[in-house]
């Protein structure tokens, strides 16, 4: 099939990106870096925006429900559910649903626990994934040597969204957040949503000594990976990129960020 691809010469099939706002870009970015010839396609679900407060069964239906709407019109060779929440909520549904590979967010506790000097790591996450069962699997699977400190600080979901739109989070506030990791000590923390990652550059700032640990790059190796067969010099100019939201129409800085950002365009989709 791949071979067709090139023989042909048509264009490569698109990824599909989906988080339920902006904290999926920070994916999307590192996946750009690595596969340059890979065109995307990015939703921004700010029509059931913010997943963290949902429950399984809402999300399991919203994300099944986006996938199946914006695969009929805009076929994706791969689907990417960029988002910790959701991931640990509909990844088996959408394998049993779809052809297409799925790849899915991992709080990456395995890494974090592995690096560690001092057997002191952190995770910084929404409430809803620092209480979830999987994540306290993950501990007991990977960290069970380490001393974890767990931080649910849903407030960095919209200084991620503020962040996009140009507006720079409190630092004042944005410390004592992390102030647990620093009594403790920490030299790991996990970034357990991927709206987090946006804040990186301000976290190392504040705590410099830890090592902010996000799954981003895990993320695109693995896309690169499951796509390594199409790669394909020639066409790195040829990649293009569209956002898409739903819900209300979006102000305009969020779509200047969108565009700033590497978008071609960005459109509101309805669901």
């Amino acid at each position: 099939m791949t071979a067709n691809v090139y023989e042909t010469n048509r264009p490569i099939a698109p990824a599909l990106i989906i988080d339920s706002g902006s904290g999926g870009l920070s994916i999307w970015g590192h996946i750009r870096r690595h596969t340059p010839w890979l065109p995307t396609l990015y939703l921004a679900d700010f029509g059931f925006y913010p997943y963290g407060d949902k429950s399984e069964r809402e999300i399991e239906t919203r994300v099944r429900h986006i996938v199946e709407q914006i695969s009929e019109r805009y076929p994706a060779q791969l689907i990417v559910v960029a988002c910790n929440t959701a991931s640990t909520v509909v990844l088996d549904h959408l394998r049993a649903r779809f052809e297409q590979p799925v790849v899915g967010v991992v709080p990456a506790i395995k890494t974090a626990a592995t690096h560690t000097k001092k057997q002191v790591i952190g995770l910084l996450a929404t409430q809803g994934t620092v209480r979830r069962a999987y994540t306290d699997e993950l501990i007991r699977d990977f960290a069970s040597h380490c001393q974890v400190i767990k931080v649910g600080a849903p407030d960095l979901v919209q200084w991620g969204e503020d962040w996009v739109r140009g507006h720079s989070p409190d630092m004042t506030r944005l410390r004592a957040i992390i102030q647990p990791f620093l009594d403790a000590e920490a030299d790991q923390v996990v970034l357990g949503c991927t709206h987090f990652p946006l804040l990186k550059p301000f976290l190392c700032q504040l705590a410099p000594d830890i090592n902010w640990v996000d799954s981003g790059e895990a993320i695109a190796r693995r896309v690169a990976y499951l796509l390594q067969a199409q790669q394909s010099e020639d066409r790195v100019e040829s990649a293009s990129h569209r956002a898409f939201y739903s819900g209300d129409r979006q102000d305009g800085e969020w779509e200047r960020g969108a565009t700033a950002l590497g978008f071609s365009s960005v459109e509101q989709v309805v669901l």
